[in-house]
């Protein structure tokens, strides 16, 4: 049997001003064209469907049809929730799916939700995990000790007998980590200590027990921990940090005897993103345009600041994203701000801005009492000055 690993479509969203609906559809035309060629069974979907809570109504035409175009060729698909989207908005007519073979599991109830696939002797158990969060599963849970997300996910599994004579696939959704080592970001991700875009850690030796894991959430393809714990990426680059990734679908194989083998099959998107640098002269000379309809992100090495640089560069590159400077000024002024910055204000005035920087507000006299009392234990300041 065979499968593939999809995740992150963010269906809607958007690059900076530049609608990506018509290179959405292209990409997920590509992976029809896939599954057509390579008779594929199943499509795993690991959550972040839509970009948005509320999507727009393009967003959910495009899914619509591409879940139309799966269930026309008798392709099962495994679809779970992700942190991006709306629970509710997306369980909306499960049951319905259910009958034409798209199985939607977006609401956690207490139950880890399997369905299997047979072709002769071997049989697939595809188990489907929604984004979930630790207070979710404490109210099915309430006796087991939850207190992070990852002990959530270990008591969900620990809750679910697997038939290990069966291939088991797990589709989920979460920030997973390896032995002493987190994923590799796409760039559309920010990461804390704990977590990344309000996830937090789960470690992937939890998934032990199964014979593939369909991850989402990062963007970047890799394997976390084993080949077989694997984030698919996105399928198109989300951010200018993407530029230089190569976007792939894992295509799964289950052999008869139960042996998995993994294809990373590259995707080639209908307008690529690309990172140019140079002055703007020699970036724009004629020899050296290609692909112009792509995606640019161009930093400029001239000296001098060339008045409507943007202008002038979507008369060649009409999609250009974004424009930035890489000089000896501007070196210089970063240098500045850094040093000069912190050296003319106090610690009163630093706190002060972080705090208005990160909640909009000014911080209050008790909050600042707490902070300088914080930094003189530590030995950050004297608090007699």
């Amino acid at each position: 049997m065979k499968f593939i690993h999809l995740g992150d479509l963010h269906l809607g969203k958007t690059l900076h001003e530049f609608d990506l609906i018509e290179d959405q559809k292209y990409i997920l035309d590509r992976i029809l064209e896939l599954a057509d060629t390579d008779s594929v069974d199943g499509v795993l979907i690991a959550g972040d469907v839509y970009d948005k809570a509320i999507p727009s109504e393009a967003a959910t035409r495009l899914l619509d049809y591409f879940l139309v175009e799966l269930s026309k060729r008798g392709i099962r698909v495994f679809l779970v929730s992700g942190n991006h989207d709306s629970d509710d908005r997306l369980n909306f007519g499960r049951t319905f799916f259910a009958s034409k073979q798209v199985y939607i599991s977006s609401v956690f109830d207490g139950t880890l939700h399997k369905e299997s696939l047979v072709s002769g002797d071997t049989v697939v158990d595809v188990y489907m995990l929604p984004f979930v969060k630790a207070s979710q599963v404490r109210h099915f849970f309430p006796d087991a000790k939850i207190n992070t997300y990852d002990d959530a996910v270990r008591v969900i599994l620990q809750n679910t007998q697997l038939d290990k004579t069966h291939t088991n696939i797990l589709v989920a959704h979460q920030f997973v980590t390896g032995t002493g080592e987190d994923p590799v970001l796409g760039g559309s991700e920010s990461i804390g200590t704990q977590s990344v875009g309000l996830v937090e850690k789960i470690g992937c030796d939890c998934f032990e027990e199964f014979d593939y894991v369909a991850l989402g959430h990062i963007h970047c393809p890799q394997r976390i921990g084993r080949d077989e714990v694997r984030y698919s990426g996105s399928p198109l680059k989300y951010s200018l940090r993407e530029a230089d990734d190569e976007k792939s679908v894992p295509l799964i194989t289950v052999e008869a005897d139960g042996t998995i083998t993994i294809e990373l099959v590259p995707l080639k998107p209908l307008r690529d993103l690309r990172h140019i640098r140079g002055p703007i002269k020699e970036l724009l000379a004629r020899d050296n345009v290609t692909r112009p309809e792509d995606f640019i992100y161009a930093t400029l090495t001239d000296e001098d600041i060339v008045n409507d640089a943007m202008g002038i560069f979507r008369q060649t590159y009409p999609n250009t994203v974004k424009i930035d400077y890489d000089n000896s000024h501007v070196k210089s002024v970063e240098q500045v701000d850094i040093l000069e910055n912190g050296e003319k204000k106090d610690f009163s005035e630093l706190i002060r801005d972080f705090y208005k920087l990160m909640y909009g507000c000014d911080i209050s006299d008790e909050e600042m009492d707490v902070m300088k009392a914080v930094a003189g234990e530590a030995g950050v300041i004297d608090e007699t000055d």
